[in-house]
């Protein structure tokens, strides 16, 4: 098990990916702490990590509302004694944002996703390096899809804001890495499992004039492996990443998008 006795701290763990990550971490060992903004979800998934052998505990955490996310962390470090790994899962959704041109494009919906994503990962990965430099360890965790690197029509103020979010890495590992906090970016492919990409695809599709499926096909022509990256894929390089074999890696972006992006 590569996360043996970790404790690990998950926001947006209701979504797909965020469930994916916290099944994947308990499943190597970590004791997670699963965050939403819904409880029920987080609730469901802490009790389904429980039952197959794992250590789960949920917690409501609005990762936009810095309280929150201070108060539940000193909460685990008083509970579990330390922070190992936070990840950061947390969206917005895309409708009114992706699919429309950027001259069509309100710069409200433009800078909303800058704002709102760069200030959950701010906070959430200050919150936990301020704890995880007093045991001089930690990883800090994000995710970005293959816009953040490459220039893709159609995507409004999320490639801006997924590239900022790779640069918040470089400089977190620029502040932190001597003090032994690694802040690594696991970049993807949309990920055809989620229901979230199933919305971003339509409305990419509906503005090319396609359907849904054509534009999939499109997007998997321009991997190398002529596939999108799986759920399972992602969990298993975050699982490394998060692990001490990664120790190495800091300042980085996990390329995972099957080629598209080519280092």
């Amino acid at each position: 098990m590569l996360l043996k006795n970790k404790v690990a701290v998950i926001y947006g763990a209701g979504g797909y990916v965020g469930s994916a990550i916290a099944r994947a971490f308990a499943r190597d060992g970590a004791s997670v702490y699963v965050t939403g903004r819904h409880r029920e979800p987080i609730v469901g998934l802490a009790k389904e990590i429980v039952a197959a052998g794992g250590v789960a505990e949920p917690a409501h955490v609005d990762a936009l509302d810095e309280d929150q996310v201070e108060r539940h962390l000193d909460g685990v470090v008083e509970k579990a004694g330390r922070i190992d790994v936070s990840f950061n899962a947390t969206g917005i959704p895309q409708v009114g944002i992706q699919g429309i041109p950027l001259t069509s494009l309100p710069v409200e919906s433009f800078a909303l996703p800058i704002a709102t994503y760069l200030r959950s990962n701010f906070l959430t990965a200050r919150a936990a390096a301020r704890r995880m430099v007093e045991k001089k360890s930690g990883a800090i965790l994000m995710i970005t899809p293959e816009p953040a690197r490459l220039g893709a029509p159609l995507v409004g103020g999320m490639g801006p804001a997924w590239a900022a979010m790779e640069g918040l890495t470089r400089s977190l590992s620029a502040e932190l890495a001597a003090q032994g906090v690694r802040a690594v970016c696991l970049r993807s492919t949309g990920l055809p499992e989620t229901g979230t990409i199933d919305v971003v695809f339509g409305l990419h599709a509906k503005a090319m004039g396609i359907d849904a499926k054509q534009f999939l096909a499109l997007v998997e022509s321009r991997t190398h492996r002529q596939r999108s990256t799986s759920l399972a894929e992602l969990a298993d390089a975050a699982v490394f990443l998060a692990s001490d074999r990664a120790r190495a890696l800091t300042g980085t972006v996990a390329n995972l998008t099957g080629g598209i992006v080519v280092d």
